[in-house]
């Protein structure tokens, strides 16, 4: 569709000059930006999504990939968001396959340490109940020895199998955009919003600045949502609010799956602090995270991790694969995200709660915290909050589906794996059309050492609003995590496929890798390049 081509900004920015008034501005292109959009949309209002920088890239691209339905909350006693968790994890793997995928997790059993197989599993069948499924199973030692060859064996008791899914967090905002737009939304990224508009004590609009051509549009709303996540403070302190927003820092290390093989995901608490933390497989690499620290200052910057939290996390592998002996010099990546969770005060930061709240300051309706898994929801709840200034705007919930189904393949991908037909269906739902005609140009081939393929890179440039190399690389695709020095190796190939699909000169492109090559070192190397 015509408004999610590579024009479709200059489209938006065309509608944004025309002036007139909107339904709804959404500010804020992460995962609840996008589901409010997508929501509100569906049901016809006039939608504009404005996000300052690139889309998913705060929070909704540098979480755990995990859609999942949190054990620890049900181990809190927060049965409600356990299993609201467990039933939108079961709708994203029915809706969406191959985009958010079963994924096997394993708990290992050590003598003296807690939770205990019984106890374990008795949590872990209140689990299965609100999934409707039975996805918990014990394995004893050498069962457990089997399915992770390299786990520590000493004082091993067993272990047990649980299941959640996992995603590619980046590529399920960039659908859920799709859906939005295709249902009449703008969307419109390096949209900067500046301050809000009042009138008569009351929130009717908002400045915004485009951070390309520095054009400045004041953009009239009956109401404005700032799905803004850590940075939700801002605006409503701008009206007096008191802020409400902790940010923590969560930070993860990407390593080659050769060095640390596993075939699920493997949870255990760390040696130090007895933090939760996951070593999984991912896109054909290895992860381990996550932190949790404070971090209070956020600004525009991105954020990175330290080198006590590289230390950390490699202590974390260590101490359950001590015979892979895990150095820093096997990580090809890092990359670190800010979680917005509302604070109660609580001295330690795992032990802050993780739902959402909505606040409406004189028809700014402002929403933090929450899930990655729970977004539908938390969308409509901001429609309920949204009604009393958009009276029409239907916030039941009625089981509504998130994603248009993939009623066929196109000829060129029934030649592909079913594997593989299913990932690009899940990855792109309709648009597999308009990646099937990228195809025809580069073929199925894939980048060396990733999943991913040409063909998928050259669509992200011609249909995905690409204004910087770091969108290509860190969000639309991830080959910035996956490859060697942000992939330095493959600089002249996607240069050249950014000068055919984006016209860029020979100039701009060289220009733009320097940009990406600076980002990449400084936020997504080892902390002795973000000195």
């Amino acid at each position: 569709m015509d408004s999610w081509m590579q024009s479709g900004r200059e489209n938006t920015l065309q509608a944004i000059a025309a002036g007139g008034e909107w339904d709804m501005l959404v500010i804020g292109g992460g995962i609840t930006g996008a589901g409010v959009a997508r929501e509100a949309a569906r049901q016809g209002m006039k939608v504009l999504l404005v996000e300052q920088r690139d889309y998913a890239w705060g929070t909704s691209s540098r979480s755990s990939k995990m859609v999942h339905g949190g054990l620890r909350y049900l181990a809190a006693g927060n049965f409600r968001l356990t299993s609201h968790s467990v039933k939108e994890r079961e709708r994203l793997m029915n809706e969406a396959p191959g985009l958010v995928d079963l994924m096997p997790y394993v708990w290992p059993h050590y003598e003296g340490t807690f939770p205990p197989p019984l106890v374990f599993n008795t949590l872990l069948g209140i689990y299965d109940f609100f999934a409707g499924q039975r996805y918990r199973q014990y394995f004893p030692k050498a069962e457990a020895q089997y399915l992770l060859p390299h786990l520590r064996s000493e004082k091993l008791r067993g272990a047990t199998r649980f299941a959640d899914a996992v995603t590619d967090d980046s590529r399920l905002v960039m659908r859920v955009l799709y859906e939005a737009s295709k249902d009449g939304a703008h969307v419109i990224n390096y949209m900067q919003a500046e301050k809000l508009l009042e009138e008569n004590n009351r929130v009717v609009g908002c400045e915004v600045r485009d951070a390309l051509n520095q054009q400045v549009f004041n953009v009239r709303a009956k109401v404005v949502v700032s799905a803004t996540g850590a940075w939700a403070d801002k605006f409503r302190k701008s009206l007096g609010a008191s802020a409400k927003i902790r940010p923590l820092r969560g930070s993860h290390i990407v390593v080659p799956s050769w060095r640390l093989p596993v075939s699920m995901s493997v949870t255990l608490h760390h040696p130090d602090d007895k933090r939760a933390l996951f070593i999984f497989p991912w896109e054909g690499m290895t992860v381990i995270g996550t932190t949790d620290l404070d971090n209070p200052e956020l600004g525009t910057t991105e954020p990175h991790i330290t080198q006590q939290e590289v230390d950390y996390l490699l202590r974390a592998g260590q101490s359950l694969f001590p015979s892979v002996n895990l150095t820093e010099a096997d990580i090809i990546s890092t990359f670190a995200g800010v979680r917005p969770i509302v604070s109660s005060g609580a001295l330690n930061p795992s032990a802050e709660k993780r739902d959402h709240s909505i606040w409406d300051d004189k028809g700014l309706i402002t929403v933090s915290g929450g899930k990655l898994t729970t977004f539908r929801l938390i969308a409509l709840d901001v429609l309920k909050a949204a009604k009393h200034y958009l009276p029409a705007l239907n916030a039941q919930d009625y089981g509504q589906s998130i994603f248009t189904p993939v009623e066929h393949v196109p000829v060129l991908m029934q030649k592909l794996n079913k594997q593989l037909q299913r990932r690009l269906s899940g990855f792109y739902g309709e648009q597999i059309d308009t990646l099937s005609q990228c195809a025809a140009i580069d073929g199925w081939d894939v980048v060396p050492g990733t999943l991913t393929l040409w063909a998928q890179v050259r669509h992200a440039l011609r249909h995905e609003h690409v204004q910087h190399l770091d969108d290509l690389m860190l969000r639309r695709t991830r080959l910035g995590l996956y490859l060697p020095k942000g992939g330095e190796a493959f600089a002249g190939r996607i240069k050249a496929l950014c000068e055919q699909e984006l016209a860029w000169s020979a100039e701009k492109c060289q220009q733009e890798w320097q940009r990406y090559a600076g980002i990449w070192q400084q936020f997504y190397g080892l902390p002795g390049n973000n000195q």
